[in-house]
């Protein structure tokens, strides 16, 4: 009996890819294969010019539950942990590239590699009896690579907290935090991703690209380096055609005619 895919790719008519952790079974566990499979779409996926948004999401009872704990102990070498953490790190940072905004869908738990995906993501909309984690410091391992997206997310205490003590927050608790924009019902879920979708994709995809690449570029430098490089964006998008259309709507008093 073959065996299904670990990660299902939806498309719809506006350019919006979901895009589904499908491993239920092991709530989603971020196998070798499951590593391997998001870096493949991440990389097809950037070189897509009609793409307006990427959702991720996962199927079953959860959005990630992290690493494949049994894999990893099936292959106790450090060259082997190495190899497989450079992979993870390598497709998290393919889906942090992504030109468009990515949206974490997250239900169940999402803990330890689960969490760090969660604060990857540009944006993240969370189920009401979602709940967060950095827990490998329960079994002897501290979070080390999803310490680096957590605290870009929340505050140093806040974040230092988590991984020690492998402790849950809920959902509420992580957007009083930062690491989750919305909450909503589990069964208003979809429909709370779906609004905040149409309010990206009724802006125009080049704005979007120029703005999230300067966003993370900036924070990253220090602050004459960020404004340098803020100042340069903001000439290069006012120059280009769909600034100049949205300005002079504005002023017509009209709706823009973007392409």
């Amino acid at each position: 009996m073959e065996e299904p895919p670990v990660l299902l790719e939806t498309r719809d008519a506006r350019g919006v890819v979901t895009l589904t952790l499908n491993r239920p079974q092991a709530f989603n566990a971020l196998s070798e294969a499951l590593i391997d499979a998001l870096h493949r779409t991440a990389d097809r996926l950037a070189a897509d010019e009609t793409l307006r948004a990427v959702v991720i999401a996962g199927a079953g009872k959860a959005f990630c539950a992290g690493h494949d704990l049994r894999q990893m102990r099936a292959t106790p070498s450090q060259a082997y942990y190495a190899e497989l953490f450079a992979r993870c790190s390598a497709m998290m940072r393919a889906l942090h590239q992504l030109p468009v905004p990515v949206i974490a869908r997250v239900h169940g738990i999402a803990t330890a590699a689960g969490c760090q995906l969660v604060a990857l993501c540009d944006l993240a909309v969370a189920a009401r009896d979602a709940r967060f984690a950095t827990s490998g410091i329960d079994v002897g391992l501290f979070c080390a690579t999803p310490s680096v997206t957590l605290s870009r997310n929340v505050s140093r205490k806040a974040a230092f907290e988590m991984l020690v003590t492998g402790d849950f927050i809920d959902a509420d608790t992580a957007r009083e935090r930062g690491l989750v924009n919305r909450v909503a019902t589990p069964e208003h879920i979809d429909a709370e991703v779906q609004a905040l979708l149409a309010r990206i994709l009724d802006k125009p995809r080049i704005a979007l690209e120029m703005g999230k690449a300067l966003f993370y570029r900036q924070l990253e430098a220090g602050l004459d380096a960020a404004l340098d490089d803020a100042g340069r964006t903001m000439a290069c998008n006012m120059a280009h055609e769909t600034a100049l259309e949205g300005v002079q709507a504005f002023l017509d008093k009209r709706p823009p005619a973007w392409r």
